[in-house]
């Protein structure tokens, strides 16, 4: 009858044996051997007649070594079972036992496995976190950049033969090249459209009276302000943050010439927006328009509070880990084992992401948090309506119904939304205990906020 014992190693890192004697694995080899010889079809003999001694010289050897594995597997899931000892990923087996196995003189064995136990912790008081919620003021400068926004995405598109002015919109190609025009062989290339305005004011001009087929070549930091500079290196594929890429000429080659006819702010625009939402003045239209940037700057700061709470619930929930073991475990993962060097380099971000998965598993667990099915299909809808951009969509028609039902049979999908939707749960359960402070910010400070951050934890 096998036997189980388990020794301390280390902080949270236990050693357990294995103690097999031969009556545990030995009758399930030997009647594997027996089934092989039945069904082995070896030239030369008929099959079910193999000799036994030529069955086992061939296969035995493999054979038991995979009766006394599963037999040690059995063994060790079952008592972790009933022992109820909460481990990471799965016991790492000592690779010398291996060695001691002999199909042709079979004895008691004993296997040896590190297991690396989960640490209980506390989670913060949430409730005397020090967070802010920022509110950011909408000014009627917003709401003026809004309302042009929308007259020119819903406006008319009117060619024409030359530029003429600055509110011009050019579809262009940039080819990388030198200061000379001669492009670089390999170099970047990009169709986009803009307007002329886009441009810095001194090569503005540079544009008036040009017409399809004529070019400028200028380097990216003469021909625009950072702020646009910043989306065209973006736009390109190059890095913004490399400085050299700002200094690389292109040779920007017109290909069409239009003018925006702006929508005109009037009951039949209005509708079109808002159907259905009696919107029939331009003071009610700019109303409307302000409540949906109030919203998204909602969406914004609520998006930021979870990322404070993320950092509370990270910072403040001290727990220990099995470093010996998880070091081991990682240095084993993947298709080639990884150096030492590997392993320390990613250890820090590895045990962060793992204190998280502990602190949700808490949090679930804890609260009961579950998700429901219909939850999964209301995100797939979602994101179809999301993807459709949501115009006249009614969440009832067959084939919306239809798509829903193959999304909940893709499995990757599925996992996925279950994830995104337990961690949305998490991040409310975590809000609705916070009590931030309220603190005004205008929103170029608060989008510089955040930046900032994110450039900090990357």
């Amino acid at each position: 009858m096998a036997t189980i014992s388990r020794s301390n190693i280390g902080k949270l890192h236990d050693k357990i044996s294995v103690k097999l004697e031969k009556t545990d694995y030995l009758p399930t080899f030997e009647k594997a051997l027996k089934e092989y010889g039945r069904k082995a079809n070896i030239p030369g003999f008929r099959k079910g007649m193999v000799p036994a001694g030529l069955i086992k010289k061939m296969y035995g050897p493999s054979l038991f070594t995979d009766e006394v594995l599963k037999t040690v597997d059995r063994e060790l899931i079952g008592w972790l079972q009933t022992e109820k000892v909460d481990i990471f990923a799965q016991p790492l087996p000592f690779e010398t036992d291996l060695q001691q196995l002999d199909v042709n003189n079979p004895l008691d064995y004993t296997f040896h496995f590190d297991i690396g136990l989960k640490p209980t912790f506390n989670l913060p008081d949430l409730a005397k976190a020090k967070t802010t919620r920022y509110v950011v003021a909408v000014t009627e400068d917003m709401i003026d950049s809004e309302v042009t926004r929308l007259q020119n995405r819903y406006g008319n598109m009117k060619d024409q033969e030359t530029v003429e002015s600055e509110e011009n919109v050019i579809n262009v190609n940039f080819t990388e090249s030198d200061a000379q025009g001669n492009p670089i062989e390999g170099g970047a290339f990009k169709e986009n459209s803009l307007l002329v305005k886009y441009f810095t004011e001194n090569k503005r001009s540079g544009w008036m009276g040009k017409k399809v087929g004529d070019q400028l070549t200028l380097s990216l930091k003469e021909a625009f302000e950072a702020k646009e500079r910043e989306w065209i290196i973006s736009d390109m594929g190059l890095d913004k943050s490399d400085p050299a890429a700002a200094e690389k000429y292109f040779t920007i080659s017109l290909t069409k010439v239009g003018l925006l006819g702006k929508k005109e702010l009037n009951e039949e625009f209005f509708d079109q927006l808002y159907p259905g939402k009696e919107v029939k003045t331009i003071e009610a239209f700019r109303s409307k328009v302000k409540e949906e940037i109030e919203t998204y700057w909602a969406g914004q700061a609520t998006n930021q509070l979870h990322d404070q709470l993320y950092h509370q619930l990270l910072d403040n929930s001290k727990m220990d880990f099995p470093e010996n073991f998880l070091r081991k475990w990682l240095k084993k993962q993947g298709e080639t084992p990884k150096t030492d060097q590997e392993v320390e380099a990613d250890f820090p971000k590895f045990t962060n992401q793992l204190k998280w998965t502990l602190i949700s598993e808490k949090i679930v667990n804890e609260n009961n948090i579950q998700i429901k099915p219909e939850e999964i299909r209301g995100f797939a809808k979602n994101q179809l309506f999301s993807y459709m951009g949501g115009a006249g969509l009614a969440d009832n028609q067959s084939w919306v119904n239809d798509y829903t039902e193959r999304m909940m049979k893709d499995r990757k999908f599925v996992e996925d939304a279950y994830h995104r939707i337990q961690t949305q749960k998490i991040f409310e359960w975590g809000a609705a205990l916070l009590k931030p402070a309220d603190m005004p910010i205008e929103a170029e400070s608060f989008t510089k906020l955040v930046e900032e951050h994110q450039h900090h934890h990357h």
